[in-house]
């Protein structure tokens, strides 16, 4: 747990430091929607090569390494490590230049945005950078030193945020504000950044290579495998992974296909691509947010999951489990229902400037629960080594989707993708929960994982709500959202523990927890 309050933290970082240039760019003059539609229509085609080039990598070495060193083949982790460097590496480089080198056909054909061709290739080199990033990460994921993972992530993301402001600021001095040039200009800082994180990873190995190779030396239990063997053992951990987040992200790319294709003969092309940047660059990036608190359950599940499976503590992986699906529910509900209910002033709060959206927030935030559950019912079906089943589910979850983006667009206009998003999360949630329970032995409790969570989100959201209402003409506008919300986080956290909804036991498996109950008691 005390990896996971790490990572925990260092997500929510990441996410408040990436919102911050996200801010910058939406209200800069000359940036605003289109330039958001621009960016963000490259940027999935990114994220569509960095799936298939690394995205399952972390994950993959991680539950290997895992396994290894959990019964003392610490020779054999380390050989896992080398061959999957260079492995990732070629694939990381040859999807760079399929990206460099097909940015003008990319733009024109695939997204129907030319403009975004710039965008593409400055961010072509950072599919390479990420994919070796990827390795190393995953290595030390495996090892369980996830400090490492967070501080390279967290790096990235000032970086990210840093170069942004300056170069787009730069730039659009230069060009007088050219929207063009200005989306180009965010993209590369985004390379500079992940060139800056491989820095760090890299002099931090180099550190612990003496300490590595000592306990790589005083290996026990090493049993030598073939390379051909290890590169198959990575790939049928890697693939299913990555196929897995390849649908999750093709669902966002369905959106950067179908939308404006849709909506352009139905209210021309300027605002349909306007529609796309709001759902891009700003309900997209809102309801992500709640994403960093829990995406440290499902990275720290795998490698901890697939040890105790090693050891054959079931009972063990069964607790973490249960754990962490309660958690995720703690923090997925009542950020799905307050941003529904604060959908508006959220907005108007970060982007005054751009503060359209509204509607689609407010109907988007309720995708919150259902990928939050997803992402660690994932995480644990990985460290069980049932590695299809989430691919299934996403692959169906994308299908939905994309029959719904073309039935419902037509008639709801941009609502409809959101809508479509919905059914998707929730076809692959229910395919992912009834494989875990067919796997595993685990009983949720109604009243401990729905009912009372349910209960306190309400209340929390309902007391923010009654707050904001009440003190709108006597705090400043800007404080009030604040001000109303912090209240009602403070209720949620009062009723978690006056409802019994954490155990005692699973009160001291957060760090401190023991303090933390027994202040509670008194």
């Amino acid at each position: 747990m005390e990896g996971v309050v790490v990572l925990m933290f260092s997500q929510v970082i990441i996410k408040i430091v990436g919102l911050i240039y996200k801010l910058y760019l939406t209200n800069k003059e000359g940036f605003g929607d289109k330039g958001n539609a621009i960016y963000s229509g490259a940027f999935q085609i990114y994220a569509l090569f960095l799936t298939v080039s690394s995205i399952g990598v972390p994950n993959a070495i991680s539950k290997l390494v895992s396994s290894k060193v959990a019964i003392g083949d610490d020779k054999g982790a380390y050989r896992i490590f080398k061959i999957a460097f260079a492995m990732f590496g070629l694939f990381g480089f040859i999807g760079s230049s399929i990206l460099f080198f097909g940015a003008n056909y990319i733009a024109n054909s695939y997204l129907q945005i030319p403009e975004a061709e710039i965008a593409i290739l400055a961010l072509a080199p950072s599919v390479f950078l990420v994919s070796v990033s990827a390795v190393l990460r995953g290595y030390f994921n495996g090892r369980e030193n996830l400090s490492v993972t967070a501080n390279s992530q967290s790096l990235e993301q000032i970086f990210k945020t840093v170069f942004t402001i300056l170069i787009v600021n730069q730039i659009a001095a230069i060009s007088c504000n050219d929207t063009i040039l200005m989306a180009g200009a965010a993209t590369l800082a985004t390379t500079l950044a992940t060139l800056f994180s491989l820095i760090y990873l890299y002099k931090y190995f180099i550190k612990r290579k003496k300490e590595v190779w000592k306990e790589v030396i005083l290996s026990t239990r090493y049993k030598k495998e073939s390379v051909m063997k290890i590169i198959k053992n990575i790939l049928a951990v890697s693939i299913p992974i990555a196929l897995c987040a390849l649908f999750s992200v093709i669902s966002k790319t369905i959106d950067a296909v179908t939308v404006v294709r849709i909506l352009k003969g139905i209210i021309g092309e300027q605002e349909a691509t306007l529609q796309y940047g709001i759902l891009s660059g700003k309900v997209d990036t809102l309801i992500t947010l709640p994403f960093s608190f829990n995406i440290a359950f499902a990275t720290a599940l795998v490698p901890t999951i697939s040890a105790a499976i090693a050891k054959k503590q079931v009972h063990i992986a069964k607790r973490r489990i249960e754990f962490s699906i309660l958690v995720t529910i703690l923090i997925g509900l009542p950020c799905t229902i307050c941003m529904s209910l604060f959908s508006s002033p959220i907005l108007n709060l970060l982007f005054p400037n751009a503060s359209s959206g509204a509607e689609m927030l407010e109907i988007a935030s309720w995708t919150i629960i259902f990928v939050v559950l997803i992402q660690t019912i994932n995480g644990a079906l990985q460290g069980l080594g049932k590695v299809n089943t989430p691919v299934i589910a996403f692959a169906f979850g994308a299908i939905i989707k994309l029959i719904f983006n073309i039935l419902l667009i037509p008639t709801m206009g941009i609502k409809g993708a959101i809508v479509s998003s919905i059914l998707s999360h929730i076809s692959s949630f229910i395919m992912c929960i009834m494989s875990l329970r067919n796997n595993l032995d685990i009983s949720f409790k109604i009243s401990k994982f729905l009912i009372k969570p349910l209960f306190a989100s309400i209340a929390m959201a309902a007391c923010s709500y009654i707050i904001y209402i009440k003190m709108y003409l006597v705090i400043p506008q800007k404080f009030l959202l604040i001000f109303s919300l912090s209240i009602g986080i403070i209720v949620y956290l009062i009723l978690i523990f006056v409802l019994r909804i954490l155990s005692e036991e699973e009160i001291f498996m957060i760090p401190y927890g023991q303090k933390i109950y027994k202040r509670i008691k008194k």
